[in-house]
C-alpha cells in the first residue's frame, strides 16, 4: 500500500521538506523522482491566477495517483497543486514518487504529470500589459499522455 499525500491550495512548498517528509521512515525505497513545474514568463508584468474546482480536483488526483499506484510497485507519492494567483517563477506543481527502483519512479512520476496536465479541472488565466487570456489545452500534453495508453 503507497502512501499518498495529495494537496490542492494557495500555499507555497518546500522542496526539501517535502522530499523528507516522502523518505521518513522508508528504507526499501532506493529511488525518488521529483518534477517541479514554474510559472514560466510570458511578458512584462505576467501573473498566472490558476483556479479549480474544489472537491473534483481532489478527486480527479487522487483517480491519477491511484492508477499510477496499481501500475508501478511505488512506496509514496506526493502531488503538490497550487492555486491562485503566482508570478513568473513561482512554484505551480510538485510530483514526488518514491519506489525500490528508478524506472518505476521515473515512469510513475512522468505519468501522473501527463495525466494532471490533460485529465485534471484546472484552469489557467494569464494577464501582462497587454492583456489577459485563458489558457488552451496544448496538444503537446495529448501527445505525451496518449504514450502511456496501450497499443
Amino acid at each position: 500500500m503507497s502512501r499518498i499525500r495529495i494537496v490542492v491550495g494557495p500555499q507555497a512548498f518546500d522542496l526539501g521538506q517535502e522530499y523528507a517528509a516522502l523518505v521518513t521512515g522508508d528504507v526499501d525505497s532506493g529511488a525518488v523522482a521529483a518534477f517541479v513545474g514554474r510559472v514560466r514568463d510570458f511578458g512584462s508584468d505576467s501573473v498566472m491566477t490558476l483556479e479549480h474546482y474544489p472537491g473534483m480536483t481532489e478527486k480527479a488526483l487522487a483517480a491519477i495517483v491511484d492508477t499510477a499506484c496499481a501500475r508501478w510497485p511505488l512506496a509514496a507519492v506526493t502531488v503538490i497543486h497550487r492555486v491562485g494567483r503566482l508570478a513568473a517563477g513561482d512554484e505551480i506543481v510538485l510530483v514526488l514518487t518514491a519506489s525500490r527502483h528508478r524506472r518505476a519512479a521515473y515512469d510513475a512520476n512522468a505519468y501522473i504529470m501527463d495525466y494532471l496536465k490533460t485529465e485534471a479541472p484546472f484552469w489557467k488565466l494569464e494577464q501582462n500589459s497587454a492583456g489577459r487570456q485563458w489558457v488552451e489545452a496544448r496538444e503537446e500534453d495529448d501527445t505525451e499522455r496518449q504514450r502511456w495508453e496501450a497499443p
